[in-house]
């Protein structure tokens, strides 16, 4: 963790201070000695969130960066929202190096429903970086794409329904914030998943970074057509491959199909009680698929227990 930036939030907080802190691919807006928002280039934005979760529409977030929020601040689900982005953005950029930068500037418009104390927000950074012992570290999240195991060697997995719909965006071309931009979805949330993927040798461990293409400063490519933010009440909702890759058999829900209400942006890091049964098929026996219970990834206890 940055010790120079995090000073330099201890400091303005106490200060009360009330503007942006410039630092590498992001920034943190201050009201007051509290945070408001943070943005970083690495991960989708409380807007995105907001437009899948169906909370704001995209010409509500337009008038509410103009000035003009309206009843989008008495949403109740805004606040959680809020949360998710601060804490998303905040682990990343609280990671790097780089000299943070202050400018005295305006309140921020999220003021009223988002003021996290800055010591609160390095103390839940840290928490999370407790856990980095994994091989995919906050800086590979932009840089090596996520690539699905050829082969599994264990019979049966257990896999949360996060976990299933993280793998099977994995295509070993796209990076894991590409994979949270496509699903509409925290980094952080599916930087867990892919660990917990790799542990479970379903997901291969990233392969080694050649020093000429590091970078820290890496930006998202643009959002695709099929994930432009519109009005209409049914978002897009891309389907899942017939076959995980691997030599995994199907994919079953334990509470079978039903009715889908398409994706959700607050489904972070499913319950270990809302699992996956993947097995191999028995010899001579064709395998049947059934769709993935969709409604099972709506699940905004997964978002709370994130921030517990």
């Amino acid at each position: 963790m940055s010790v120079a930036l995090a000073d330099e939030l201890h400091r303005l907080g106490e200060e009360g201070s009330t503007g942006i802190l410039r630092a590498g691919d992001g920034e943190f807006h201050l009201v007051r000695g509290t945070i408001a928002s943070v943005g970083c280039e690495r991960t989708i934005g409380l807007d995105r969130l907001a437009v899948e979760a169906g909370v704001a529409t995209a010409e509500d977030w337009r008038r509410a960066g103009a000035g003009d929020p309206g009843p989008l601040l008495h949403r109740p689900q805004l606040e959680t929202l809020a949360l998710l982005s601060v804490f998303d953005a905040a682990y990343f950029l609280l990671a790097s190096d780089d000299e943070p930068e202050f400018l005295a500037t305006p309140e921020h418009w999220l003021a009223p429903v988002c003021h996290i104390a800055p010591r609160a927000l390095v103390h839940e950074c840290e928490r999370r970086s407790d856990s980095d012992d994994s091989a995919w570290s906050a800086d590979l999240v932009t840089m090596v794409p996520v690539v699905p195991a050829r082969r599994v060697k264990r019979n049966h997995l257990l896999l949360t329904g996060s976990q299933v719909e993280v793998l099977a965006a994995a295509d070993t071309r796209r990076s894991i914030a590409d994979i949270a931009r496509d699903l509409g979805r925290t980094t952080y949330g599916c930087l867990v998943a892919v660990r917990q993927l790799t542990a479970a040798g379903v997901i291969e461990p990233p392969q080694q970074v050649q020093g000429e293409h590091r970078g820290r400063h890496l930006t998202l490519a643009p959002t695709p057509a099929d994930h432009e933010p519109s009005n209409t009440s049914t978002p897009h909702v891309p389907s899942l491959p017939k076959r995980i890759p691997g030599s995994l058999g199907p994919v079953r829900s334990p509470q079978g199909t039903g009715a889908r209400s398409g994706r959700h942006a607050i489904d972070e890091e499913a319950t270990a009680s809302t699992q996956f049964r993947v097995t191999r098929s028995h010899p001579g026996q064709p395998e049947q698929w059934e769709q993935v219970d969709r409604e099972i990834l709506i699940r905004l206890r997964a978002a709370l227990e994130e921030l517990a």
